[in-house]
């Protein structure tokens, strides 16, 4: 099975911004649709975007909009998570997941997983 990684956590600022990226170990995302989801303890993972392989259409829970950007670089076989004015509720881990039928809010509907990367906002 492929297996995904996450990398670009850490901690910031409330109001900051980082970038997440997502990747393929030993292998490519090409072909996946990616999406990005989030998990708090003690709360349900919740997916907040993804991006399909074919055209990279791009969707967003209605919760990070105008906040996220998703975005596929093809040449780089990278998927990033652009997160802009981060607020103290977007601390969680992050997820990367890959599907290959297409784009779903669903976290049971994803067949691969990275690690998951801690995105702490605080001041």
């Amino acid at each position: 099975q492929v297996q995904l990684v996450e990398s670009g956590g850490g901690l910031v600022q409330p109001g900051g911004s980082l970038r997440l990226s997502c990747t393929a170990s030993g292998s490519t995302l090409r072909y996946f649709n990616i999406g990005w989801f989030r998990e708090v303890p003690g709360k349900e993972r919740e997916g907040v975007s993804c991006i399909t392989y074919k055209d990279r259409t791009e969707y967003y829970d209605d919760s990070v909009k105008g906040r996220f950007s998703i975005s596929r670089d093809i040449a780089k076989d990278t998927v990033y998570l652009q997160i802009d004015n981060l607020r103290p509720d977007d601390t969680a881990y992050y997820f990367c997941a890959g599907r290959g039928v297409d784009c779903s809010g669903s976290r049971s509907q994803y067949d691969y997983w990275g690690q998951g990367i801690l995105v702490t906002v605080s001041s």
